[in-house]
């Protein structure tokens, strides 16, 4: 649809010009998924809210003009009334108790006076077209034959008086040319209101939005809401389903950041200035299953990998998770860790693919939270492939390839944690901007800045740690304070950007941790799950009971296999 593509470009606009820089108020020292996640639900709510007003500017235009014409009609009706029942009288003038019916009956129906009620608020949002009835005014008004459209949708009608009104829904819906597919009520919970009554109908999608507003103006009726309808449905975001379709996921959320912010390494240096877009266009380039472009890496290039790899090396030994070190140590042994070079993401992602199922795919820069995320789902990590500037080689205030290789992708090797960085990835597909910031909250504290127990030691396996030996230092000092990682808790904890964490959370293991995510992701209100089908490559949405079948017998036929390998194991040897 029109309207919701505008919508869309238009906060691409804005988050691309609104960038993280100093003059728009953010600090320099360090970018991060969960700002990124905060930024993009501002931006989000504004061109929604654009949007919405725009068309009830437009829907309140069209009204206006509709209550002038059926003034003009009323008028003419009122004008033939005294004539009409005149006649009646003649013709029946020994009944005038059936003429006086007749008269009321053919009288135009004026609006009843509005009785303030507890009600008030309700009825002052359902007064405007709510975010359903704009998608589906703007679907309407593509053309005259998607006006006229059949479409199925559901309403919900909450009846003050009881279940008499409810013949009054079911003669609206015929007087506007729709059928009734489906029709069930309930006990209301909201006060003043007695039934819920849930109505599917088929109808064109002009009579629809009419028979809202006309539904709408009875005063028996509590509220009526569209909840869903087939062709156009904001309640049910779109989210990628294949890894193919990321590629209309790579929306960043700033440009190049030596070109915006003053404070950035490289922004004086137009060498590296250049050297970044250069390796950027390549980055946007690039389309699912593409080889990962090679990367010539210049001689500064390499320097600067060999100075972060050298102290990493140094520091991994006492600090870093045992999982992060026995990684490592493969890498090294398949030459694709070695100081000299920058490892190429090709070569990286090979190796992810063999010990977990993961793969890289090149970013240019950073992603909104909700596009990095929903990769994740699909084992698919995005990856920069440039490098921080010389100047400042222990740190980047964005996340450059060496923070990548050196902090993420030994731990995305380990099929623990692995499967806790996908796990997080399906929790974000459809999820609302609000969770989508809770769930980024939860990875900054994990995937970025996490501590998890060893015997009796506190260790590293956070990527922003593991890459940045001033914070690992103060992380597993006495003085931040650890707190047991909790995800709800967890979720909601402000962060730090400008100094050092003064707050860490410890996990007492990868699978400790993925059990307290699955518990806690259970109680978001999306109302549907999802899964990630190795054998497809796809998320499927486990929405109808054929699914869930399918699904058992998959299980069903693993557990046997499992439970035949256990009983062979357990036979002794002859």
């Amino acid at each position: 649809m029109m309207a919701v593509a505008a919508a869309q470009k238009n906060r691409e606009m804005f988050a691309i010009k609104k960038s993280y820089s100093i003059e728009n108020g953010y600090p320099s020292r360090r970018r991060s998924l969960v700002d990124d996640a905060r930024f993009e639900t501002i931006v989000v709510k504004q061109t929604k809210q654009t949007v919405l007003d725009e068309a009830r500017a437009k829907a309140n235009d069209s009204s206006l003009e509709c209550s002038i014409l059926q003034a003009q009609e009323q008028h003419q009706q009122e004008d033939k009334i005294p004539q009409e029942v005149q006649q009646t009288v003649e013709d029946q003038d020994n009944d005038e108790e059936e003429i006086r019916m007749v008269a009321v009956d053919e009288l135009p129906q004026k609006p009843q006076e509005h009785v303030p009620s507890a009600d008030d608020e309700d009825k002052e949002t359902d007064a405007g077209l709510t975010e359903e009835e704009v998608v589906l005014q703007n679907a309407a008004s593509e053309s005259p034959e998607a006006e006229k459209e059949v479409v199925r949708a559901a309403v919900v009608v909450r009846l003050r008086d009881g279940m008499g009104s409810l013949g009054r829904i079911l003669k609206a819906v015929e007087a506007y040319h729709g059928t009734v597919v489906h029709l069930e009520s309930r006990q209301s919970r909201s006060e003043g209101v007695q039934f819920d009554v849930l109505v599917k109908v088929d109808m064109a999608r002009s009579n629809l939005l009419q028979l809202i507003r006309s539904l709408r103006q009875t005063q028996s009726f509590g509220s009526v809401s569209l909840l869903s309808e087939n062709n156009v449905n904001v309640k049910a975001p779109w989210f990628p389903k294949h890894a193919s379709e990321l590629d209309n996921c790579n929306h960043l959320m700033t440009k190049y950041e030596p070109d915006l912010d003053m404070n950035h390494p490289g922004f004086a240096d137009q060498v590296y200035r250049a050297r970044r877009k250069e390796i950027a266009e390549i980055a946007f380039a690039y389309r699912y299953g593409d080889p990962i472009p090679h990367i010539d890496y210049t001689e500064t290039e390499n320097k600067t990998w060999a100075a972060v790899f050298a102290r990493v090396k140094e520091l991994m030994v006492k600090h870093a998770c045992s999982e992060y070190i026995a990684v490592f140590k493969k890498l090294e042994d398949e030459k694709i860790f070695v100081k000299e070079r920058l490892p190429q993401l090709q070569e990286m992602s090979d190796f992810l693919r063999k010990n977990t199922g993961f793969t890289l795919r090149p970013a240019a820069g950073l992603l909104t939270a909700r596009d990095f995320l929903a990769s994740l789902a699909f084992r698919i990590f995005q990856s920069t492939q440039y490098v921080r500037h010389i100047n400042s080689p222990y740190h980047t205030p964005e996340p450059d390839c060496i923070h990548e290789l050196l902090g993420h992708m030994p731990l995305l090797a380990d099929p623990s944690f692995a499967q806790f960085s996908q796990e997080i990835g399906l929790a974000s597909l459809g999820a609302s901007d609000e969770e989508i910031e809770k769930l980024s909250t939860v990875y900054w504290f994990t995937v970025e800045f996490g501590l998890c127990k060893e015997k009796d030691e506190v260790k590293a396996y956070g990527a922003g740690l593991l890459s940045a030996y001033g914070e690992l230092l103060h992380a597993i000092s006495d003085k931040p304070e650890h707190r047991p990682f909790e995800p709800a808790s967890t979720a909601v904890q402000p962060y730090q950007d400008q100094e050092y964490q003064p707050i860490y959370y410890v996990a007492e293991s990868f699978e400790d941790a993925k059990e307290k995510f699955r518990r806690w992701v259970s109680t978001m209100s999306r109302p549907f799950e999802v899964r990630f089908n190795p054998h497809t490559e796809r998320v499927e949405v486990l929405d109808s009971v054929d699914k869930l079948e399918t699904l058992v017998s998959q299980l069903n036929t693993e557990v046997l296999h499992l439970t035949n390998a256990i009983a062979k194991l357990k036979q002794p040897f002859c």
